[in-house]
This record gives structure tokens, C-alpha cells and sequence, in this order.
């Protein structure tokens, strides 16, 4: 609105709705007709909801459309609204003809946000099927990266929203099948769904974008890809994802962002990036799509980042590695293991892996269609970030790699970059000696022993591994 116009405040009954959030005042702003050339929206307002359908409502708009363009010579498209109570319609014109959308209440159509997450005064919660029956899960505390979730009751869930690619394996089919196999230091399975809204799977392709399709736009983020088509992506690239905590039928649910930290930095560390290298090859005519789903678990804990002391740190190291065996034992590799996905219980006696968003089951008939090269970039193992196919050698070797310090240098480094950097850290004992010592905090250089003999375990001579040892488990927990 230009600087002459003169605001009045008028209330606004709206009978049509009893949301304690309608709108209940409407700002009239009274423009004098010579500045209608700094108009950007122009809007119709009526107090009956069935002036929407009345033409003389689309028609006054038209008319301010026209004037704009009128006064306004370099004008290419008008953008406004129609407002019929609480029945709203978004219109766009040109010098050809107008275009609007269909009415919407915005009372209740809450656009932008997931309907499935529902209100009941000032508490939120949502609904699921589980054995034939209905359950409501209350959420009660958002959670936001990786805090404490330790709850106050012994019965508490975590709730976890992600938006995956489609052709990746479902990370709640395979937190079930761990479940039911009887896997060890991990979190347990208690419901899965792909979301629906309006009976339709929730998805960024058809509910989101409602079907536009923009292979043939041009995308300024690839004009400098890589030449092996190494992408690196924010946290929100793998989607959204949440933890939540409660009481007897209470829980809570965040977004959780995996971080690149470690146990010897004060500070809070960088996001994370992850490495993903996809074999879907690149198309024109092909738009990914990705999928919004939601896997509930029975367990809560807390970031191995909050330990409380450095034994509790190793503890839910140990954990975390058991836990890995026992995925393995069930043909499920975790292909992700960073300092984010480490957990401790409250008690800090054991810990636990989460997020098998990454993983894949490591006798599949055919390509799972997740990223070959995958995982938190700075604690990917040498030969995963050189492209080898990944094993339980790589996951290993990561649980070395997250007790390292130059995350905020390594997160911005090119994976070759990286590799070599990495490579280069462990060839010498006694540069790498030197290097933990000048970088350990006072809190965890009782753990500076520890890293020497983790370097010598997973680095034999200093050299990267050429095969496979199942011995390692138990190398890496003596």
C-alpha cells in the first residue's frame, strides 16, 4: 500500500464461524484515486459468504484489475483476492483475461500446514489405527534439535514425520520387521502410516503441488552440479522428522535436524549435510516426489551430544554398536551412523540407534532405489565417500569419524576433498596423537586413550581396510 493511504479499522461480525481465530476486523484502507498507479493488490470485501458466487463480486474486482493496469503501463499480471466473510478466492489477472482459484475457508482450511495434526482448544493430537482400534496420541512439548526428551511417565512415544523420496524403502516397514526380529539397542516399533489427507496419499507431487509439473523449467541450483553427480543437501532434504515425549497417553513431536557434533566441541555444532548420491538417473520429464510419513516408536531418549559424563558417552557408543550387530543379524543395514542418530537412555545405562530412513535390507532382489552414496558427510567412512559400495565396514568406520572435531570445515569440503583429508588424518600415529590432544576439551581427554586404540582397530598400521571382519564388533567394544 502506498505511503498516502489512510488506514481505518472496522469491526467485522462473522457469523459463519465460532473459530475463536475468525476474523473478526478487516483493515479498509481509502486510496485516492490518483494513486492508483502504486497499487500491488487490490481485494473485494462483502460480509455475506454467498457474495462469493455472485459476479458482481468477481466483476468489481476485475474492474480494480483493469484501472491498475491502466495506470500502471509496465504492469505484466495483477495479483489479488476476494474475501466473502471467511470464504476467500485468490485471483490473478493479465492483460488477456483473470484466473482464481477455488474457495476456501480460512477459518478452516489451514493452507500450508498438515490437517492431520488436529486441535482441541489448546491441545494438539492425532489419530491412528492401530490393532482395529482407535487411538488419540496427544502431543505435548515440541522438541527442537535433539534436546533431552526424557518424559515423566515409563510409557512414552516418539513420534517421526518425514517426507521421503517414493522409491526409498518405508522406514516404518522396516522398523517393524527389526522390531518383530527381536533387534536389540534400537527403537522399538509401535505404529507406521504413509499420511493421507482427503483420502489421497500426502505427497509433494499431487497434494502440494496439485500435479504442476516443472521438468521442463530451468533449475539454477544444477547449473554447477558435480560431474559424478555429487549432491549435497540440508537436513530438510531428507525430510522432516520427529521426537516427542509424554505422559500416559500424551506425546510430543519435532522436527529434528541430525547434527554434525561431537562430544570434544563446547559449542553447539553445525548442521548437518548429507551425501547422496542417487542412481535414478536424471531426466527432463521425471520429478521425484516425495512421500509424508509418519513412524511412531516406543522409545525416548536423549542425543548422545547431552551425556552427562564421558562414560556415558561410551555406553551409548556401545549400545549404538550392539545395536548395529543386531540390525545386521537381521539383514538391515543402518547406512547412517552419526552423532545425531546415537541415543542414551534416561537412565544413561545403554543406548540405542534411531532413524533407519537411510537403511536397506541387505538381501534385496534388486536396486532399493535409495542413494548408493549415502549417509552424514562428515562421518562417512573413506571408501563410502570414494563411492565403494556400502557395508557394515563403512558404518563402523563412522563410529570413529563422529568423536572427530572439523565438522564446520568438512561439511563445505568436496567429498573427493574429504577423502583425502580423512585419509590423511590417520596415516601417522603421531600426527594423529598430536591432533587429538591439541583439540580434546578438558571434559573429554579421559577418552584420548580410547581414540588411540579406536584408531589402531579400525585402521590397522594406519591403512584403510580392504575386507570385511565381522571381529570387529567386538574389537571396537573391547
Amino acid at each position: 500500500m502506498d505511503r498516502y493511504s489512510r488506514p481505518h479499522c472496522a469491526d467485522t461480525p462473522n457469523p459463519s464461524s465460532n473459530n475463536s481465530s475468525a476474523i473478526q476486523r478487516i483493515f479498509r484502507y481509502v486510496v485516492p484515486a490518483d494513486t492508483l498507479s502504486h497499487i500491488l493488490v487490490p481485494g473485494e470485501l462483502k460480509s455475506n459468504p454467498r457474495e462469493d458466487n455472485y459476479s458482481s463480486t468477481w466483476l468489481n474486482l476485475l474492474r480494480y484489475a483493469r484501472e491498475i493496469f491502466s495506470r500502471q503501463d509496465t504492469r505484466q499480471f495483477v495479483t489479488g483476492f476476494t474475501l466473502c466473510s471467511s470464504i476467500m478466492r485468490l485471483w490473478k489477472f493479465n492483460r488477456l483475461r483473470g484466473v482464481a482459484s477455488r474457495p476456501f475457508n480460512v477459518n478452516k482450511d489451514e493452507l500450508g500446514f498438515d490437517p492431520t495434526v488436529l486441535a482441541d482448544g489448546a491441545k494438539r493430537y492425532i489419530k491412528i489405527q492401530r490393532n482395529g482400534q482407535a487411538e488419540r496420541l496427544c502431543l505435548e512439548e515440541l522438541i527442537k534439535r535433539q534436546r533431552s526428551v526424557a518424559g515423566k511417565s515409563d510409557h512414552q512415544l516418539a513420534i517421526k514425520d518425514s517426507w521421503e523420496y517414493e522409491e526409498r524403502p518405508e522406514e516404518g516397514l522396516l522398523l517393524k520387521e527389526a522390531t518383530e526380529a527381536g533387534v536389540e539397542n534400537i527403537a522399538r516399533y509401535y505404529h507406521y502410516k504413509t499420511v493421507h489427507i482427503r483420502g489421497a496419499v500426502d505427497n509433494t507431487r499431487n497434494n502440494v503441488r496439485k500435479g504442476l509439473n516443472d521438468a521442463w523449467g530451468r533449475n539454477p541450483f544444477q547449473q554447477r552440479r558435480p560431474v559424478i553427480s555429487e549432491a549435497i543437501a540440508s537436513p530438510a532434504t531428507s525430510g522432516s522428522s520427529g521426537l516427542g515425549r509424554g505422559r500416559g497417553r500424551s506425546r510430543s513431536r519435532s522436527t529434528i535436524q541430525k547434527r554434525s557434533s561431537s562430544c570434544i566441541q563446547t559449542s553447539m555444532p553445525p548442521p548437518k549435510r548429507s551425501c547422496l548420491d542417487s542412481p535414478v538417473k536424471n531426466n527432463a520429464q521425471q520429478q521425484r516426489n516425495r512421500v509424508h510419513r509418519r513412524v511412531i516408536m516406543r522409545d525416548v531418549g536423549r542425543s548422545i551430544y547431552h551425556a552427562s559424563s564421558p562414560r556415558a558417552i561410551l555406553t551409548g557408543l556401545l549400545g549404538a554398536i550392539k545395536g548395529h550387530k543386531s540390525l545386521l543379524n537381521a539383514k538391515i543395514l543402518h547406512r547412517d551412523i552419526s552423532v545425531g542418530n546415537v541415543m542414551l537412555y534416561k537412565r544413561e545405562d545403554n543406548g540405542f540407534l534411531i532413524n533407519l530412513n537411510l537403511a536397506v535390507k541387505i538381501d534385496r532382489e534388486k536396486a532399493s532405489g535409495a542413494p548408493s552414496k549415502t549417509g552424514t558427510k562428515v562421518f562417512m567412512a573413506i571408501g563410502a565417500l570414494y563411492g565403494e559400495d556400502h557395508n557394515f565396514m563403512h558404518d563402523l568406520e563412522s563410529f570413529f569419524w563422529r568423536s572427530r572435531t572439523e565438522y564446520e570445515s568438512w561439511n563445505y569440503k568436496p567429498i573427493k576433498k574429504l577423502a583425502e583429508i580423512k585419509t590423511s588424518k590417520v596415516l601417522k600415529q603421531d600426527k594423529f596423537d598430536k591432533k587429538v590432544k591439541a583439540n580434546f576439551t578438558a571434559y573429554c581427554r579421559p577418552l584420548i586413550p580410547c581414540m588411540q586404540e579406536l584408531r589402531k582397530v579400525v585402521f590397522p598400521e594406519g591403512k584403510q581396510w580392504l575386507r570385511k571382519n565381522q571381529q570387529l564388533y567386538s574389537q571396537l567394544k573391547s
